[in-house]
Order: C-alpha cells, then sequence, then structure tokens
C-alpha cells in the first residue's frame, strides 16, 4: 500500500509548465544527495525548453511531457496527470513553476499531499504571477517566499515555511529574482525534509 511503506523513500513527482529554475535546482540537490529519504521518480514538463526536463534526462530521472492543449478540457488534463502519477505510485507532488490550477479530482486523488511554492508572503500577493513586480510596485520593504499545501482554493492552504526577503529602495525585478531564486532553493529543501520528518 502507498501509505504503508516501512523504511522505504517518499516518492515524488514534480510538475513544471515552464523553464522550471526552482525544479532544476531542486533535481541538482537531489542527485548531490541533500535528500534522505525521498526519490524523485518522475518530472511532467509542459513547454520546451525545460530546464527541469533536461537535468532530469541526464541524471536518469523520468520524464513525460503532457501538453494541456492536447486535451479538449482543463478536467481531462488533469486526469491524464492523475493517471500517469497514481501508475508511478507517486506520494507527494510538488508544483514548481506550474502555471495551472489544481482541480477537485487532483486534490482528491492526493490529499494534503500536493505542494507549491508561491514568491510572497502569505496572505500578501496572491492569485498573482507577478507577485514579486508587484511588491516591488506597492512599495513594501519586506516580501518572501512560502511554501503550502494546496487546498481547493488558488494559492491558499496550510503554510509549510515562509523565509522574508527584503525589498531595498532601488531594487528591480532583476535584482531581486536572484535572491528569490537562491531562498527558494532552501526553503524547497526544508520543505521536503519536514514531509520526510513527519512520514
Amino acid at each position: 500500500m502507498m501509505h504503508s511503506k516501512i523504511n522505504s523513500s517518499i516518492n515524488w513527482a514534480i510538475l513544471c509548465t515552464g523553464w522550471g529554475r526552482n525544479a532544476t535546482d531542486l533535481i541538482e540537490a537531489y542527485v548531490n544527495g541533500a535528500l534522505k529519504a525521498s526519490k524523485i521518480k518522475l518530472v511532467i514538463f509542459e513547454s520546451e525548453p525545460c530546464g527541469a526536463a533536461e537535468i532530469a534526462k541526464k541524471h536518469g530521472i523520468p520524464t513525460l511531457q503532457i501538453k494541456r492543449k492536447d486535451f479538449s478540457t482543463s478536467s481531462d488534463y488533469q486526469q491524464n496527470i492523475i493517471n500517469v502519477l497514481q501508475n508511478c505510485q507517486i506520494d507527494y507532488i510538488f508544483l514548481l513553476n506550474y502555471k495551472y490550477l489544481i482541480q477537485k479530482e487532483m486534490l482528491l486523488a492526493f490529499p494534503n499531499r500536493i505542494l507549491n511554492i508561491h514568491p510572497s508572503l502569505f496572505p500578501s500577493f496572491l492569485g498573482t504571477k507577478t507577485a514579486i513586480q508587484d511588491a516591488i510596485a506597492y512599495g513594501v520593504k519586506i516580501t518572501g517566499i512560502t511554501t503550502h499545501i494546496i487546498d481547493d482554493e488558488y494559492d491558499k492552504g496550510i503554510i509549510i515555511y515562509q523565509h522574508p526577503i527584503k525589498v531595498g529602495a532601488k531594487d528591480t525585478f532583476d535584482s531581486l529574482y536572484p535572491k528569490f531564486v537562491k531562498k527558494g532553493k532552501k526553503i524547497i529543501l526544508k520543505t521536503i525534509r519536514k514531509i520526510e520528518k513527519n512520514n
């Protein structure tokens, strides 16, 4: 049974619709032994080029390209993903640079097992693809990163970790983004280790 494994690793899938900078960093860390009780078993990607898929292939991690446009509805698209994940015996899913809203069927198939990273401190700048730019435009002094378990509301759910990032008066997206990349890698690893500990 999936939930009664003894002394075996947690099987993860990464879902990525863009280049996947955070996903690429995670896979590199994983290959270098950063995770003790997890196995990245599958990377599902959409567009090419995809850095996450490229590095996964390089290290022998299975990848699968699934395009939303190949399906007539969002439900059909996500049902296809559910079937793939269940066939691969995936325990947890990490959405890293994934742009589609997770629907009820997938939430029910993987209850409290779908994680996301968002470039803001919840509850600020939610439901947006431009949270870093929005924080700069709004003039906040501190923004940050949140990892959370998703539920049926967009950018909501149980917070796992948050990490603040200071915004300087002269900061631009180009100067802030590298901080998000650096902190993002750390918070993703911390999040997975917390899941490992709880399992």
